[in-house]
């Protein structure tokens, strides 16, 4: 593939409530205040697509349209919206990559954004939440009851879940020099809005993950027709899951005329699809059927953003395929940080970038994964 990430730059992420640092901000002046801060002039952009899972509100009406006026690109730059849950903003990304590529596009901004202060986590009520026409293993089951029923099956205890997330919060402590890619928003006036991920706990410890209860029992009452037929024991807790954010992402890719300005290639890209029963395993089946198409070892990667969609999934990634953990994640990941749906995919390349110019590496991949066994996977190539 023909496709360079010119630039990929991210917000922080800023908790999700009212009165949050980005709950005022609406989500095309978000992505706005992004492109505003790539170095590249943007008058060769034909096109601006942005993953968005959540598209009512304040994020409804075609939030990629709207994010193209407020960033002031060309009239003739098309603008679309894709939801493909979490890995959104991957994909978008990908399609950028093919449609450079093909030469359909000169250059293209691709990402993503996601305010959950203004839009929270299933507002749009979508039938397809309660769908009961579909089989029973086809039905949508919640992200969180998807993530205890895997650790039930895979027998994942809870030990090994306040592990992974503990490490988590760890690494983001310690990675502020991973963050060469964050960016600081302004309000109108020039006002700081937000500068730093917010939901880091630095003091976060073995004995503190270990007395938090279970959370997500709650949420199982609406699904119990679809619960019974499977064995559920209740392991995670708030703090083994992503915290719910605000945040936003923008690449600019380009095809081969951009090789010279380039942080890297897009070496190949792939959605996959996986088991909806299994919901957070589609991310691995994309990593897995990408790699074969490009000949590739996961032991040639040098380093991975591994999106932790529930502590459930790190885990299974490493008892899995035995990858050494120091090249997962180096900065921290999404149970310290939060997960911005729509934006998350876009989010993981630009830390990507980041850790692979810090720490001097070549090859690097991205893996998203999300409800109903979708799954988005990107290869990319450091250019030094």
């Amino acid at each position: 593939m023909e496709a360079y990430l010119i630039d990929c730059l991210r917000t922080p992420r800023t908790k999700a409530r009212e009165g949050g640092s980005l709950s005022t901000l609406p989500p095309a002046k978000l992505v706005a205040s992004v492109t505003a801060q790539l170095k590249q002039p943007l008058d060769r952009v034909g096109a601006m697509m942005l993953g968005c899972v959540g598209q009512i509100g304040a994020q409804g009406g075609n939030v990629a349209l709207q994010s193209k006026l407020h960033s002031r690109l060309p009239e003739s730059c098309t603008a679309m919206t894709l939801n493909h849950f979490c890995a959104s903003g991957l994909s978008s990304i990908g399609l950028a990559a093919n449609a450079c590529a093909l030469g359909q596009y000169q250059q293209v901004l691709a990402g993503g954004v996601e305010c959950m202060s203004q839009v929270a986590f299933m507002a749009d009520k979508a039938h397809y939440y309660q769908d009961a026409e579909l089989a029973v293993d086809e039905r949508y089951i919640p992200v969180a009851l998807s993530a205890d029923i895997l650790a039930t099956r895979e027998n994942v205890s809870r030990d090994e879940l306040n592990a992974v997330t503990l490490r988590s919060h760890q690494r983001a402590a310690a990675g502020e020099r991973y963050q060469t890619s964050r960016i600081k928003v302004h309000d109108a006036s020039g006002a700081v809005l937000a500068e730093q991920d917010e939901c880091i706990r630095a003091q976060t410890t073995v004995d503190s993950l270990a007395a938090m209860p279970p959370g997500f029992e709650v949420m199982a009452k609406p699904y119990q027709s679809i619960l019974n037929e499977r064995e559920i024991d209740y392991r995670h807790s708030f703090a083994n899951a992503p915290p719910m954010v605000d945040g936003a992402a923008v690449g600019l890719i380009a095809g081969a005329e951009g090789k010279s300005q380039a942080r890297a290639r897009i070496l190949g890209w792939l959605d996959a699809a996986a088991s909806p029963a299994d919901s957070l395993t589609g991310g691995m089946a994309a990593m897995d059927t990408l790699l074969a198409q490009l000949g590739v070892s996961l032991n040639d990667v040098d380093r991975i953003e591994f999106m932790e969609a529930f502590a459930v999934v790190p885990v299974l990634f490493e008892r899995r395929y035995g990858i050494n953990p120091d090249k997962i994640n180096v900065s921290g990941g999404h149970l310290a940080k939060g997960h911005p749906m729509g934006a998350t995919g876009a989010v993981l390349l630009s830390t990507l970038c980041d850790v692979l110019e810090q720490d001097d590496c070549s090859l690097g991949l991205v893996v998203a994964t999300g409800a109903g066994g979708v799954g988005s996977a990107m290869l990319v190539e450091r250019l030094k």
